[in-house]
């Protein structure tokens, strides 16, 4: 009689518990469409039977909106009886929780059909099934997320960005500040914590900046060449940043625009391809002397790019503050150009040599989902080397340039381009896009229908 092989999940599992024997509630999270961690919590008791069997969730867990609730018109929502599907634990996503009170844990699971089929509307099935492409090229998915944030004071009765005082005198700091070392000292708690939580959870997290507003800052991650693990990363992080900034008295905000006048926060994906022979896809090599070194398929990706920009938008900025923040005057991407070792760019080359040979997309916002937009991304670089897409006279470095608005600012206006589409759906699945667009429309609608203070300051006394 064969033996039978063991379950690697029941392994890591075991492994776990070895080494955190305490440990006795653990997380199971998933992304939703948002990219809002969803999920629920077990009891040590329960562990061993859900890493074995799985267990069961409504599938429209992962269709709901940014706040929780559930959208009409849509499969898998109360219209249809909010059915249950499978769901099954991540491999290699246990990990423990160091904010928790009590030893606690968490996992990653994802969703399947009852045939044992991904589940279409899971976005790391959508991020898969975009990267299928690329992968059938012989094509490695190099990539990693930087995120920009701000640290808000949490004991403020409005949102207030934590700004460090002038030393002697206590007044804030004027300016920006960005890059200035001794913003990130005042944070040291912090950023030790931080740190540690990380290590914790294997989330790669790198080099950390101030940014370019008061309380502003940004976090690296290291490259991966796993375009979903890579998004994990993205999205534990975050969750990470929001817990240990609670311990330290502040708020962790990932809006696209939080602040009127200083500086958005966007989600930055740097990514490149490597060949089955472990060389730079986008490189042509020394005998290039272009700097960066790249090759006419840099250029094609980057057509591709550009190509899909405006229909993609409804990707990059999903939520109504998301178009707060494309503004020209921002450092914020408002149209589809290029050029290498330039922050006003949408898509950037930076300085790298033919091994490290990448692109940056700096379109999107803190906000955006980084499954869904890396899925956007992976199209547009398959269909502009497939097609050729020319990207059109790239920015020089140092080059004043005059911004034309050639990406849309306005919410609606994106889901109408985004609805049009006739590139994601063959990389997102046309049923994926008909339900994107449905429930970024009805989110738009609610929020627009809200009476906001503003309404009031501007009218009524006017009118």
């Amino acid at each position: 009689m064969a033996r039978q092989k063991p379950d690697p999940l029941q392994i890591e599992l075991k492994r776990f518990l070895r080494k955190h024997p305490d440990t006795d509630v653990m997380e199971l999270l998933i992304a939703d469409l948002p990219g809002v961690l969803r999920g629920k919590r077990i009891r040590r008791k329960e562990f061993a039977k859900t890493f074995s069997d799985g267990f069961c969730l409504p599938g429209g867990t992962v269709l709901i909106d940014s706040i929780g609730d559930v959208i009409d018109g849509i499969p898998w929502s109360a219209d249809d009886g909010d059915p249950d599907i499978n769901a099954r634990i991540v491999p290699g996503s246990l990990a423990p929780v160091p904010w928790a009170q009590r030893p606690a844990a968490q996992a990653l699971y994802r969703f399947y059909t009852r045939n044992g089929e991904p589940f279409f509307a899971d976005p790391r099935r959508v991020l898969e099934r975009a990267a299928e492409p690329l992968q059938k090229m012989g094509l490695r998915i190099v990539m990693a997320t930087e995120l920009e944030f701000y640290l808000l004071d949490a004991k403020a009765d409005r949102p207030t960005a934590r700004v460090s005082r002038v030393p002697g005198i206590g007044r804030p700091q004027p300016g920006p500040q960005v890059y200035n070392p001794d913003d990130l000292w005042d944070i040291e708690n912090f950023l030790n914590d931080l740190n540690d939580v990380c290590e914790a959870q294997n989330i790669p997290a790198g080099t950390t900046t101030s940014e370019f507003a008061p309380g502003q800052f940004e976090i690296n991650l290291e490259h991966v060449d796993n375009p979903v693990l890579a998004c994990d990363h993205g999205v534990l992080l975050k969750r990470a940043i929001k817990a240990v900034a609670r311990q330290h008295g502040f708020v962790a905000c990932f809006m696209a625009k939080p602040f009127e006048e200083d500086s958005g926060s966007g989600l930055h994906i740097h990514m490149s391809l490597v060949d089955k022979n472990g060389k730079n896809y986008f490189s042509q090599g020394k005998e290039n002397m272009a700097s960066p070194p790249f090759s006419a398929r840099l250029r094609h990706a980057i057509g591709g790019l550009a190509k899909t920009m405006a229909e993609g938008t409804a990707i990059f900025a999903p939520n109504a503050n998301s178009y707060r923040r494309l503004r020209p005057e921002m450092f914020a991407p408002v149209e589809p150009n290029w050029g290498a070792n330039h922050r006003n760019v949408a898509l950037r080359v930076p300085v790298s040599d033919e091994k490290n040979l990448r692109f940056e997309h700096r379109t999107s916002g803190a906000d955006a989902n980084p499954y869904l937009v890396t899925s956007a991304i992976l199209a547009g670089v398959h269909y502009g080397l497939k097609n050729k897409c020319d990207p059109g006279r790239m920015v020089e470095e140092g080059e004043v340039i005059t911004l034309k608005r050639k990406i849309p600012n306005r919410w609606d206006d994106a889901i109408d381009k985004f609805s049009r589409s006739k590139i994601f759906p063959q990389y997102l699945g046309e049923e994926y896009c008909r339900i994107y667009a449905l429930h970024r429309r009805d989110e738009s609608r609610r929020f627009h229908n809200i009476v906001s203070n503003a309404d009031f300051d501007w009218y009524m006394r006017a009118v």
